[in-house]
């Protein structure tokens, strides 16, 4: 039996957070709806947001776009900045890492988030 596009991405997303949990190192995670896209760092354990950004709170044309998701980048490189976390698993939510998922990275990266 063959899955949906959604299951095979939540398949894939499953199977990142099993094999970090044991880790207990704060994630950064990425969800994207064809109009925004989100991110959140969470707390090792999994129970804490400690810093999150989105194209709904920033001041963005479109958020839809590869240039929204950079800024989101920046954002939340500087949110993590001020909750004192340097080090991060990106959890991309089992999307392809390319396009607005990528742009993200390489911002937040820019911005001194260790992957």
């Amino acid at each position: 039996m063959k899955l949906s596009k959604k299951q095979a991405r939540l398949r894939r997303a499953t199977k990142f957070r099993a094999k970090h949990a044991a880790r207990s190192v704060e994630r950064l995670c990425v969800y994207k709806t064809s109009q925004h896209i989100y991110a959140q760092i969470i707390s090792g354990c999994g129970t804490k947001t400690l810093a999150s950004a989105s194209t709904l709170t920033a001041k963005v044309k479109n958020g839809g776009n590869v240039e929204a998701a950079a800024k989101i980048g920046a954002e939340i490189a500087k949110a993590a900045k001020k909750a004192k976390v340097t080090k991060v698993a990106f959890d991309r939510s089992g999307f392809k890492f390319h396009g607005r998922v990528k742009a993200l990275a390489d911002a937040a990266r820019d911005g001194g988030l260790d992957f």
